[in-house]
């Protein structure tokens, strides 16, 4: 199974990921603000089924990479560096707004909230280049099945964003007020985002290529 190190090592990186501000908790945060904490909590079960779609096609895809097309990973981990990079730009340019600048929403069903949820989530980048790029850097054949090892790592990582995101569910009135009245701290945010991005972004292109 996974080493304690590196377990303890990847909850880190995940935690780190679910800190920084992305497209799940800006809908998160603008949806419990407009429609209240029932609609935001029914919005985070959503995105908790993201987690799972994402989890079970990196897992499954996984140890098809790991088995049989080794070279594809070096693909995946540039192609994430690049995307990382480019998450880093986007909130770091002139003129980028930070997520915590919420938006009017009209309010929804429960069903369009569950699905808006699962699809935001689904459909994030942020999500998708840490399963493809972070996540294959904690599992190694040499611990043990791969499916196994990907199981414990996702259901590691689905704990902890759940736990960040309900507490955005929870505080979102305070938070949001509490940038409102702080602008230099929503630049500060920015900035904050687009160095821990690019920090990963370098991380994984200087990564040296892992013997399967």
């Amino acid at each position: 199974m996974v080493p304690l190190a590196d377990l303890l090592l990847f909850a880190g990186a995940a935690l780190l990921i679910a800190l920084t501000p992305g497209p799940n908790m800006l809908y998160l945060l603008s949806r419990s603000l407009c429609q209240g904490r029932r609609a935001g909590f029914i919005s985070l079960l959503g995105v908790v089924a993201g987690f799972i779609v994402h989890m079970l096609s990196a897992t499954l895809g996984m140890t098809a990479l790991f088995l049989a097309v080794p070279f594809a990973y070096e693909v995946l981990r540039w192609a994430g560096a690049a995307y990382l990079m480019w998450l880093a730009w986007q909130a770091l340019k002139p003129g980028a707004r930070s997520p915590f600048e919420t938006r009017e929403l009209p309010h929804d069903s429960t069903r369009r909230l569950f699905a808006m949820g699962f699809l935001t989530n689904l459909l994030n980048p942020k999500i998708a280049v840490f399963y493809l790029s972070i996540f294959p850097q904690f599992v190694s054949p040499a611990h043990g099945p791969v499916f196994a090892q990907s199981i414990v790592l996702g259901c590691t990582q689905i704990v902890l964003s759940f736990g960040v995101n309900m507490l955005v569910v929870l505080g979102a009135a305070r938070l949001a007020a509490w940038f409102t009245q702080r602008p230099r701290w929503l630049a500060t945010q920015r900035y904050v985002m687009g160095g821990v991005l690019g920090a990963l972004a370098v991380r994984m292109a200087l990564e040296p290529r892992r013997a399967v």
